[in-house]
């Protein structure tokens, strides 16, 4: 039976210099932006908060994202709108708007980005994710009440939860 041998890089491969090193170890701050980026979008706030985590300076933080914003690379109404559009249809006007302050978004670009929303009557649209997720009135109580959980826990009122429920118990 052969046992792997571990050996030292640094005693097969020729030392590097300590400058080239450093390249290596720590990207720029820039670099780790557009590295950020590349993978999705991101809004100003959280992007700064994922910048300081390396312990950079808040003036370079800054400076970066002002350049990355007047290159194009990151916009908060952008962010929004991909934000709104990922949970149209699945959460309700409601659960989105607290999704994009959490994210750190600025209230006028929150309502300019829901504005785009269908002005469709709540209690349809929870009827409609009710209808994609169970499609089957519930039998007992202990299925009621997880029914009625999962539409509270996409944003939905109790008020519309419990239109909802009463809805598809009439339609049966």
């Amino acid at each position: 039976m052969l046992y792997p041998v571990f050996v030292k890089l640094s005693a097969i491969m020729p030392p590097d210099s300590e400058d080239a090193r450093k390249k290596k170890e720590s990207p720029s701050l820039k670099g780790t932006a557009i590295r950020l980026l590349a993978r999705r979008d991101y809004g100003r706030t959280e992007l700064a908060q994922r910048l300081s985590r390396g312990g950079a300076a808040v003036e370079e933080i800054e400076a970066v994202l002002d350049e990355m914003a007047a290159l194009g690379f990151l916009s908060d109404e952008r962010y929004a709108e991909l934000l709104v559009r990922q949970k149209q249809g699945r959460y309700a006007k409601r659960a989105i708007a607290q999704t994009l302050k959490e994210r750190g978004l600025d209230r006028e670009t929150a309502e300019a980005a829901l504005s785009t929303l269908e002005t469709a009557d709540e209690a349809d649209e929870a009827l409609a994710l009710w209808r994609k997720r169970f499609n089957a009135p519930p039998q007992d109580e202990r299925e009621r009440n997880r029914q009625m959980r999962f539409l509270l826990s996409r944003g939905y009122s109790m008020a519309v939860a419990f239109k909802v429920l009463k809805v598809v118990r009439s339609e049966s």
